[in-house]
């Protein structure tokens, strides 16, 4: 479901006309190749375009306008090769809307002890441009990234592409339409938000849809349709009867399958890329949808349980983000469910009722109906499997009344020590850093929620700088967490952010 596009970031080299065309020859020549070596290093998960020198208001305007309505670049990379006097660039960022990235560095890595004189010294003065540039978009406010070394660098092209990232993000998260089937869960906080508020911040447009009018859509697939999705199903999934009549299951799946059909034809044509349902309004559907939801997840739409559609719009945002790495290891819905308090074993089991993206298991998946007290229907078929052991980060975006907050825990997967075999669900089970003890206690006072947008492919700093492209306050949870630093920089964040 997600379709790939071709963004590219433009690389934009400051300078001026003071010392002469063959001084600008050569900037033009030198930003060429650090644009060369850059897309040549094979760490870079998208192209960067060269474009011709800036030395002027107008063509510094003309060419940040042209980034705006370029539906294919993502964003700026600037780099002041030489003095750049920083009011010439006042008017282009004013106007300018999509990310920015700062890059400080120089053409040449060592100073060139034997040869150096003043021409070099007047041509080559990245230490002096890139602060006078600096200061501008400081005073100006302007929320950008700065990357420090030498071009060359395996660092430096990792912290730029780790930025691309996020860049992505941004720029995408103006796309992301989720559909609400129904409403929230009654009496439920943390799944109630300001749509209006998250759709000047984000981009995001949340709707309602009365559950009647998707489940017309399920119910207009064909069965031709469904006995073919439920063979890919057979063919790709275990199957665990357990004792179930084998016709009877196969029913029960079907079910399954006419949903995930009926709820992706209807998405493709209202135009939403994430989707929330609610068990308590579950309209003429036969199941809660469960295998259906893992599925569209996998494929790369958002989902939030019980009607929570900042969780939604979260997961399709870190999909988004997430799809251009390489050997990925998935991206999820995920809700805190019980602890394990043992010594030395300590973590919190991840699950859902049923709706766990598959993205993220290790092994086999496997196909199991069983009962399911809430929503009063059928019993569901879902996807069961255990997740992928190693770091990753979760993630949770809470409306305060006056303002949003984005809540990000660093956190260790790991195996359970014995199976469940009594548990009929998709787990995963991991250990917030700092510790099991810090780490909850840091995520209650901030406020965080029972559900999380989790993954194993992004960084907190990746989605901590979106969060701040976006102007909303983010708090970390980590390895260096301590508690009363923590509870001071939640008090300057109600300062700050009000």
């Amino acid at each position: 479901m997600i379709k790939k596009k071709n963004y590219k970031f433009w690389f934009c080299t400051g300078s001026q006309d003071l010392y002469g065309d063959e001084c600008l020859r050569n900037v033009a020549e030198h930003s060429k190749i650090i644009v060369e070596k850059l897309n040549a290093s094979g760490i870079l998960p998208y192209e960067i375009v060269w474009k011709p020198t800036l030395i002027t208001n107008e063509l510094i305007r003309k060419t940040f306008n042209e980034a705006n309505l370029d539906e294919e670049c993502a964003g700026v990379i600037t780099w002041m090769h030489t003095f750049s006097p920083a009011k010439s660039w006042i008017l282009g960022l004013q106007e300018y809307k999509k990310p920015l990235l700062h890059l400080h560095t120089q053409f040449n890595e060592e100073i060139p002890y034997d040869t150096i004189d003043m021409d070099f010294m007047n041509e080559n003065q990245s230490a002096h441009g890139d602060r006078e540039y600096g200061h501008i978009v400081s005073r100006m406010r302007i929320e950008r990234k700065v990357v420090v070394g030498h071009y060359t660098d395996p660092v430096v092209i990792n912290k730029i592409a780790s930025w691309m990232v996020t860049a992505i993000g941004i720029i995408e998260s103006s796309h992301i339409r989720v559909m609400r089937v129904a409403d929230n869960m009654r009496n439920v906080a943390v799944t109630e938000g300001d749509k209006v508020e998250a759709q000047i911040k984000f981009g995001w447009e949340v709707d309602t849809y009365p559950v009647n009018e998707i489940a017309e859509s399920v119910a207009a697939v064909s069965e031709s349709d469904i006995n073919a999705l439920v063979d890919e199903y057979y063919d790709k999934y275990n199957i665990l009867l357990e004792g179930r009549d084998e016709a009877e299951f196969r029913r029960h799946v079907a079910v399954q399958a006419g949903i995930e059909i009926g709820f992706e034809r209807f998405l493709e044509e209202k135009n939403y890329q994430a989707i929330v349902t609610h068990f308590g309004d579950l309209g003429p559907l036969k199941q809660l949808p469960g295998l259906a939801i893992q599925r569209l997840m996998e494929k790369g739409y958002g989902f939030g349980a019980e009607g929570d559609w900042k969780v939604a719009a979260m997961v399709r945002l870190m999909k988004i983000m997430t799809e251009n790495k390489k050997d990925a290891k998935g991206t999820s819905m995920l809700e805190d469910y019980t602890y394990n308090l043992v010594k030395g074993e300590e973590g919190i089991l991840e699950a859902h009722m049923l709706e766990i993206c598959p993205s993220i298991a290790d092994g086999p998946i496997s196909i199991k109906c069983n009962p399911l007290s809430m929503g009063d229907r059928e019993d569901p078929a879902r996807l069961v499997f255990t997740s992928k052991e190693g770091k990753g980060i979760a993630v949770s975006l809470i409306d305060l009344g006056n303002r949003f907050r984005l809540i990000i825990n660093d956190v260790n997967c790991k195996k359970v020590k014995k199976p469940m075999p009594k548990l009929p669900v998709a787990t995963a089970f991991w250990t917030p850093e700092p510790d099991m003890y810090v780490g909850a206690e840091a995520w209650i006072l901030a406020g965080g929620a029972h559900h999380t947008a989790f993954s194993y492919d992004l960084t907190a700093e990746q989605i901590g700088d979106w969060a701040a492209a976006c102007g909303i306050e983010a708090v970390y949870i980590d390895k260096d967490t301590k508690i009363r630093d923590f509870k001071r920089d939640l008090m300057l964040g109600e300062v700050f952010y009000r």
